[in-house]
């Protein structure tokens, strides 16, 4: 029952980031009158998604350790931290530096230089944002099918 309840929250999670970047983040830039309204908008939900992405990685590895015994296991465990860990870098590190710069470049980042400094250094950031919610994205897809492929594992293993 650990394990199911583990796996729905790990899929849920995964679904909603994917859901995010995939069609929620591109519409709200796409739809709404000011980019500034749009990256307003994505640095609301943008916490929501990293905070629960670390919540739902935490209780699953606290789920699943007391089982753990294979490699399956221990790659699914591994992959679980690296998603905790993605995701409170994205939301403790990379955030608060991309608010900060926000706050100091103003409502209108468009309006500066293409190389201004400060502009490609928001650029940057925001790279980096996307990046580390990509790694925790693959890591609960590698946690899921690590799970997967435990259970195939067990289901065809010989019993001695």
């Amino acid at each position: 029952m650990t394990a199911f309840l583990a796996n729905l929250l790990l899929a849920a999670w995964v679904g909603a980031a994917a859901l995010f970047t995939a069609a929620v983040a591109p519409a709200a830039f796409a739809v709404l009158p000011a980019r500034a309204l749009a990256g307003a908008l994505v640095g609301r939900v943008l916490p929501v998604v990293f905070l629960s992405g670390i919540a739902v990685a935490v209780l699953a590895f606290v789920l699943d350790m007391p089982y753990a015994r294979t490699a399956f296991d221990r790659s699914r465990g591994g992959a679980l931290i690296v998603a905790a860990i993605a995701n409170a870098t994205a939301q403790f590190l990379i955030a608060p530096r991309i608010q900060q710069l926000r706050a100091e470049l103003g409502p209108v980042i468009e309006a500066l230089a293409v190389d201004d400094p400060k502009r490609r250094a928001f650029g940057l950031l925001h790279a980096i944002s996307v990046g580390w919610l990509g790694i925790a994205i693959l890591a609960v897809l590698v946690a899921l099918a690590s799970h997967a492929m435990a259970v195939r594992h067990a289901t065809t293993a010989p019993t001695p």
